[in-house]
């Protein structure tokens, strides 16, 4: 069995500061293969995070995630089998993460690749690297119908489930590398807040010591605000949406938002 959650995607309005956002504050590198003028692509030595411009139609945010597997025609079999109503769709071939585009029963959007896929290339062809010190750990999901979902990614992509604590709604399953957390959405823990519909919600990194790594973001926000980071927390409305995240997130400590206002969690 291989699975790997091998990238995340962001829609960005600012496409270029946002990949020199992470690149600074992360120690992301970007990819040898990137073609600027079409997306930039950023990775921690596991996980790629493409960023891509955004265009007619598509709202800027944190948009979804892709999952390496052995074999596609496995996933395909099975999704036949047991969630007949769920498609997928061949993607062009200038995406070289994303071979096909499938998702869950609540139609959250995911990509699924293979080793031997052609469109494969820069980070996603090349062999293993190692991972930055600063590096994704999870990202969130949050939907209606959690349990359902949970089940479906564990039997779908063999993703392996990790024990909840006590009195945690959340459901965490992982590839052994980065975990995916699945969290109940309702409308009702918006109070106070502007809404955010069911969606991927956030990124977690790992950074060490998470005093000295705000410090260090402090201190490359003053030498270049162009690459400081959104406003977390602030006003009535924002302390009520950081106020969520906490109670959603039992991994995250503090928070931080990149360019694009996309909520990153932060962990020792």
């Amino acid at each position: 069995m291989f699975t790997k959650i091998n990238h995340l995607a962001i829609i960005s309005d600012n496409y270029t500061t946002s990949a020199k956002f992470y690149e600074a504050m992360f120690g992301m590198s970007t990819s040898p293969g990137t073609r600027s003028e079409r997306a930039m692509t950023v990775g921690d030595g596991y996980l790629g995070l493409n960023i891509n411009p955004r265009s007619t139609g598509r709202p800027a945010r944190l948009d979804h995630f892709g999952v390496e597997v052995e074999d596609v025609e496995r996933v395909f079999a099975a999704l036949r089998r047991s969630y007949p109503a769920v498609n997928w769709l061949q993607r062009p071939s200038n995406r070289p993460f994303a071979g096909i585009t499938t998702h869950d029963p609540d139609g959250n959007v995911f990509d699924l690749s293979q080793k031997d896929m052609s469109n494969r290339a820069g980070v996603y062809a090349d062999g293993p690297h190692a991972r930055h010190e600063r590096h994704v750990d999870h990202f969130g999901l949050r939907t209606l119908h959690p349990d359902a979902l949970a089940s479906f990614y564990a039997e779908m992509l063999e993703l392996e489930r990790v024990p909840a604590s006590d009195g945690d709604p959340s459901h965490y399953l992982t590839d052994g590398q980065i975990t995916l957390i699945i969290a109940p959405w309702n409308i009702a823990d918006y109070a106070g807040t502007s809404i955010t519909a069911p969606c991927v919600d956030h990124i977690g990194f790992s950074v060490g010591d998470v005093d000295a790594f705000l410090a260090h973001v402090e201190r490359l926000a003053s030498e270049n605000r162009q690459i400081a980071p959104y406003p977390v927390g602030s006003g009535p409305e924002g302390k009520a949406r950081l106020e969520l995240a906490q109670r959603s997130c039992r991994l995250c400590t503090r928070y931080i938002a990149d360019t694009d206002t996309v909520l990153l969690g932060l962990r020792p």
